[in-house]
């Protein structure tokens, strides 16, 4: 498999010394990182108004440092759980399912994320003072204060989480997470952690897609905070794009956060900011090697007359702001210089005046890194691009230059990069940015929470839409493998019923059809489940988000291609065993009204 090009950013401080003091790493010249960044440049209680001598004080940053809190739920939540405290129904032990419906943007696979945070979640969970101070205003009066002493002592100790590792690929209806515990806590964390799933697994779903969209070897970088849901939703999408398949992003504090490689060049502005070359103050390069300082604005200036010869075009017509803005930009970042081409005209002014900048740089002992396309016929442009630095690299005999980084933003989408695959273009790397993040194709996952189990009795719901009966019980999950290491499909099974053995073959049943049931012999196969957390601790080392990227990429090739192609996938199977299918459709018969024709 090609490898993705080495894209990370080359210490600042470095390039410093090498512009102010003339003295540089030795090894710079032959760095071939870039970076570039996102362009055209992201119930039942009463709520009454509060009388001032009701309202709360705001909580104190070191009382709270996250928005994920107990007080991230809905009203409806906070209205049950008091009504089964009334009823002294709180601690009767409930099982939970979290799970979705139908896969996202068409296709036929999820990715599973936002596990870590919701362990984080159940762990810190607790009420404060200031939570309690304004639950007390904001519901009705005769509440008992026993209640709101219980809420302050409150924690998730003795609730039990199951799930399915981070990164891995789901389907509809397996319950990603399984929460057992006392019905009033495991109640409350419902929408929290609807909330960290539902986006979480669709962004990254979206990533993996726009991965699959193209050839191996290209770079894919997220470029969507500035037009994101907000800064917890630009967050969150560079951090599950990255767990996705992408490999960096623009936003910064996600880098620091979350260790993602950050990418950033410079946007129009900067190269509109420069009317002429006598808008340099800085005109000298220091060499890499020799420390000479070199009037490097006058060398680009006259490889600009000699690019011109050799692609056939009038020097004097290319935009003298743009080739002093390239100068400056390069003079700051000799050896992280990328481009963006696109300010007037790409072939007749961007190209030219990058050329001459990047070969006035290799006359210093530096390399240039490539450039930006970010408006226009991509797929024409960046062919044309891509011809004339072949056609300089040979007049200049400098080889290098063929392989200039081709970088392309504007808009990009899924069904963008499959066109641009289909018309050979010659881009390297994709800045991608609202698309994306957006999610646009679909806005929602539409995850759902449903009790499945109370005092060791099933419960089951049902609806006229057949898809929204539950599942009910506990139950446990399998992977089945066949001879050629794939996934076949995967297995639900009664919690007390004994797991797949190998070569032993099955009968296995889809959830709702009782005609459609099939054998399954399984090569191998593999427990999805794992103990996340019990007894007030996270009981799974967790692993880091490049960890889970790479579980994430590896779970993806274990499905068939016909799984995860962009049109008309092949839906992939999610069974019964026949224990638990007969399981199921007793209880739904017996909870079924019996109607009386008249």
């Amino acid at each position: 498999m090609s490898r993705v090009p080495q894209i990370q950013f080359s210490g600042q401080e470095k390039l410093v010394d090498n512009h102010l003091s003339c003295s540089t790493d030795s090894d710079s010249s032959t760095s071939t990182s870039f970076t570039t960044e996102d362009h055209s440049s992201f119930a039942l209680l009463d709520s009454r108004p509060l009388n001032n001598s009701d309202k709360p004080q705001l909580m104190l940053a070191t009382e709270q440092s996250s928005v994920v809190q107990p007080m991230l739920t809905d009203l409806y939540q906070l209205s049950m759980a008091y009504a089964y405290w009334k009823s002294n129904k709180h601690n009767d032990n409930a099982v939970f399912d979290l799970y979705f419906r139908k896969n996202p943007f068409g296709g036929e696979y999820t990715l599973f994320a936002g596990l870590e945070e919701c362990l984080k979640f159940v762990r810190d969970y607790k009420f404060h003072e200031s939570d309690i101070v304004y639950l007390r205003s904001v519901s009705p009066k005769y509440i008992e204060d026993e209640y709101y002493d219980y809420l302050a002592k409150l924690n998730m100790h003795d609730v039990r989480v199951y799930a399915v590792p981070e990164g891995t690929v789901v389907f509809p209806r397996i319950p990603l997470i399984r929460v057992e515990g006392p019905i009033l806590k495991t109640q409350l964390l419902e929408t929290t952690l609807l909330t960290l799933v539902n986006y979480a697994s669709l962004v990254a779903t979206n990533a993996a897609r726009f991965r699959s969209a193209t050839s191996p070897g290209k770079a894919l970088l997220e470029f969507g905070l500035r037009r994101a849901q907000g800064p917890d939703g630009g967050l969150s999408a560079s951090k599950y794009c990255y767990l996705g398949g992408f490999d960096g992003t623009s936003n910064v504090l996600a880098g620091k956060l979350y260790d993602i490689p950050v990418k950033g060049t410079h946007a129009h502005a900067y190269v509109s900011s420069y009317e002429s070359m006598n808008d340099l103050t800085e005109r000298c390069l220091c060499d890499r090697i020799s420390k000479e300082r070199r009037p490097f604005a006058d060398m680009c200036e006259q490889y600009l007359k000699e690019v011109g010869s050799i692609l056939k075009i009038i020097p004097e017509q290319t935009n003298k702001g743009e080739l002093a803005a390239f100068t400056s930009f390069a003079i700051a970042y000799p050896t992280n210089f990328l481009a963006l081409v696109d300010t007037y005209d790409v072939l007749k002014s961007g190209l030219p005046n990058f050329l001459a900048v990047s070969r006035a740089l290799h006359e210093c002992n530096y390399q240039a890194v490539g450039l930006r396309l970010d408006s226009g016929d991509l797929a024409y442009l960046s062919i044309e691009v891509r011809t004339r630095f072949v056609t300089v690299a040979k007049k200049f005999d400098i080889p290098y230059f063929e392989k200039f980084n081709i970088v392309a933003s504007n808009d990009i989408n899924e069904d963008t990069l499959l066109s641009l695959e289909k018309q050979n273009h010659k881009i390297d790397t994709f800045g991608i940015g609202t698309h994306l993040v957006t999610c646009q194709r679909q806005p929602a996952l539409g995850c759902v929470y449903k009790l499945v189990e109370l005092n060791g009795s099933a419960r089951i719901k049902l609806s006229q839409d057949v898809e929204k009966v539950t599942i009910p019980g506990r139950k446990n999950l399998y992977r089945i493998f066949g001879s050629d290491g794939k996934a076949l499909c995967d297995l639900l099974t009664k919690f007390d019923e004994p797991s797949p053995n190998e070569g032993e073959r099955i009968l296995i049943h889809h959830p709702y059809a009782d005609q459609r049931r099939a054998y399954v012999t399984p090569n191998s196969s593999v427990s999805l489940y794992k103990l996340y957390w019990s007894d007030g601790k996270i009981q799974e080392a967790l692993p880091n988000l490049k960890e889970i990227r790479e579980y994430a990429k590896d779970q993806l090739e274990q499905l068939r291609k016909d799984h995860i192609r962009d049109l008309n996938p092949t839906p992939y199977k999610v069974s019964l065993t026949a224990e638990l299918f007969k399981f199921m459709h007793d209880l739904w018969i017996a909870n079924v009204p019996i109607g009386e024709l008249k």
